[in-house]
């Protein structure tokens, strides 16, 4: 079902301006402390960061292709999880939260163990493995107090990527052997001072193609609740993050690496029959078993060679915007957890950083250290995004969407059928209702052509999508 905000039976005397005001009132921060139950994402949108739109921005200017560029707009205004992966990060965050609609969630990833990214060489942290202390009081403490001062704000946290998938999978390598009490000690620890009403967490669990196999499902779950556990079973834990960085389809029959010998061994062959898989093993276990699935890069599948190819995939695609409507029991929400463009590592063998990983067949080359910015990979992934063509409970547009281009993806907005860049009032017209308009969400773009060059009036209803207060 299309869910937006409709405006019905606008008069001459409506004008736009009048409608516009009515749109950004609802933008109001909220007027008293949040208390998050159950699935927030339900009511609830993922905040565009001021951060990534900046960063797109510029990646905008640089797009010789008017019609690339145009896209390429639009993907900065699509709600993403901030990481928070250094202490200089943390005195940014304050106003960002601050910024937050009522209507709204914010995303953070919390990213900075000591002797992070122990299995690879791409992501090390800046806190050596012995450190804990200082984690804690420096990093994890000071975000509580930016938290604890904002309690009016919805916000999602998504609990260290790869550190317990390296803790159950990776302690041959010495530096996990290392790290690993550290990584549950610092885990249970964030979990435990981020157990806020107004916050909800989720833990990060690597991903199938990692966690999914068959000796590991079970393992993984008790490591995860036993960390949990630890914390004291906090009730701001709603569960999981699943696909984080990476490149998994949710739900892909067979899967994309179903066909190789060793599948027989992994039945996560996809995220959805994943975060079943563990979710009944974490329900064993006594924890919370929902998931948030990360959604940002998988828009093109068949790309990788490997199914343990991390590394920024050649000819991979932004994928769903994010969602509530899964489908599915255990998924709370398909997610944009990686900023694309960012890299997740550097191609050149010679620097010391580098992860051979970044360096096989199928990896973008070149690529610069992990989180540079990379040109040329953002514009792959904003001319290989999965296409805008699905409705938000998944389905595709088959009645009351006159030409097929004026569709909605997951949560996200409507395009005229030009992309809104016409002056032209038909541009905006539902071919199946005369009286329908459908307004863009390419920031003022279609609104300022709509209000200029077209009479409101003359619509029974104008479609509004159903995130246009993040464009305001």
């Amino acid at each position: 079902m299309l869910k937006s905000f409709i405006l019905t039976s606008l008069t001459a005397c409506a004008t736009f301006s009048t409608v516009l005001a009515a749109v950004i009132q609802q933008r109001d921060t909220c007027s008293s402390p949040v208390t998050l139950t159950g699935n927030a994402f339900a009511t609830r949108q993922l905040f565009a960061t001021p951060y990534y739109a900046a960063k797109v921005a510029a990646a905008v200017t640089r797009i010789a292709d008017p019609a690339l560029a145009a896209r390429a707009e639009m993907i900065g205004r699509v709600g993403t999880f901030m990481w928070i992966d250094q202490i200089a990060v943390i005195p940014t965050i304050d106003a960002m939260i601050k910024a937050v609609p009522c209507t709204h969630i914010i995303g953070f990833v919390i990213y900075d163990l000591p002797g992070r990214d122990c299995g690879g060489e791409a992501s090390g942290g800046e806190y050596q493995t012995g450190e804990l202390p200082r984690y804690k009081s420096e990093y994890i403490d000071a975000i509580r107090r930016v938290i604890v001062a904002n309690p009016n704000v919805a916000i999602a946290l998504i609990i260290e990527p790869d550190s317990l998938p390296n803790a159950i999978t990776a302690l041959n390598h010495p530096r996990c052997f290392a790290s690993v009490q550290e990584y549950k000690d610092g885990i249970a620890y964030a979990l435990a001072q981020f157990n806020l009403p107004n916050v909800v967490m989720y833990i990060d669990a690597g991903n199938g193609n990692w966690l999914g196999w068959d000796p590991n499902v079970a393992p993984a779950a008790k490591v995860i609740a036993d960390v949990w556990k630890a914390a004291g079973s906090p009730s701001q834990v709603r569960g999981i993050a699943t696909n984080v960085a990476n490149w998994n389809a949710w739900d892909m029959n067979p899967g994309e690496f179903e066909n190789f010998p060793d599948a027989q061994y992994n039945k996560a062959q996809d995220e959805k029959r994943y975060v079943h898989l563990l979710g009944a093993e974490l329900a064993a276990n006594g924890m919370p078993n929902h998931a948030l699935i990360d959604t940002s890069r998988n828009g093109v599948l068949g790309l990788r060679l490997y199914g343990g190819d991390w590394c920024n995939v050649a000819g991979a695609g932004f994928g769903v915007r994010p969602t509530s409507e899964t489908d599915d029991d255990l998924a709370d929400a398909f997610v944009w957890v990686k900023l694309g463009g960012e890299s997740d590592g550097i191609s050149d063998p010679s620097d010391p950083r580098y992860d051979t990983t970044c360096g096989r067949p199928d990896a973008f080359k070149p690529s610069p250290l992990a989180g540079l910015w990379n040109q040329a990979q953002f514009e792959q992934l904003v001319a290989n995004a999965i296409p805008d063509q699905y409705t938000t409970d998944g389905s595709t547009c088959t009645s009351g969407c006159g030409d097929q281009s004026v569709t909605t993806s997951p949560g996200r907005f409507y395009e005229p059928p030009d992309g809104g860049n016409s002056n032209a009032c038909s541009a905006f017209n539902n071919a199946d209702d005369p009286g329908l308009a459908w307004l863009s969400g390419q920031a003022g773009l279609a609104l300022d052509l709509f209000a200029s060059t077209c009479n409101p009036s003359q619509y029974s209803q104008i479609m509004f999508p159903k995130d246009a207060l993040a464009i305001f």
